[in-house]
């Protein structure tokens, strides 16, 4: 059985992320969706508020599962026993990240190869932080994310402007 590892901080999860999960899961077994507990950036919601919205939004994907993780991608997909880590490219400037990312995780676990699959068209320019922005100024993104997602960036900026 083929399993891929897909991680993101999921904050919030976008239309996106769900996209590249979708195209994942139609060339493995099995896809992990890992949300990463505590990434290196300021976040808007909780690991446990990322988890529930990345499980709602991959609910419609059979062969995809949501688990939350921390410490080194790598050693988590070692541990979840996959042979790939899948990472969206939206633009030509996410390659030289991505391929840093991919020879990190390579020089920590070699028998684990990392596959970029490019965003689609429609999707390319959506990112979690562009998606906060539209929403913190009051823009509509419903075409950007799941509609929980877009209650949930809405409740959020509401407390946060009380």
């Amino acid at each position: 059985m083929k399993r891929a590892l897909y991680p993101a901080s999921f904050d919030p999860v976008t239309l996106g992320h769900v996209d590249i999960a979708e195209r994942a899961a139609e060339l493995f077994d099995e896809v992990v969706v890992g949300v990463f507990e505590k990434p290196l950036k300021n976040l808007l919601f909780s690991p446990t508020e990322r988890l529930e919205m990345t499980r709602l939004a991959m609910a419609h994907i059979p062969n995809v599962t949501v688990m939350a993780y921390g410490g080194l991608t790598a050693h988590f997909a070692q541990q979840i026993g996959t042979q790939a880590i899948v990472r969206g490219l939206r633009a030509v400037s996410d390659f030289e990240w991505e391929m840093q990312l991919a020879l990190a995780n390579q020089s920590i676990a070699p028998d684990i190869d990392t596959v970029c699959l490019m965003t689609s068209q429609r999707f390319s320019f959506i990112s979690s932080s562009i998606v906060k922005e539209i929403a913190l100024n009051g823009g509509v993104v419903s075409h950007l994310v799941p509609t929980h997602v877009e209650k949930a960036l809405k409740t959020r900026y509401n407390q946060l402007k009380e």
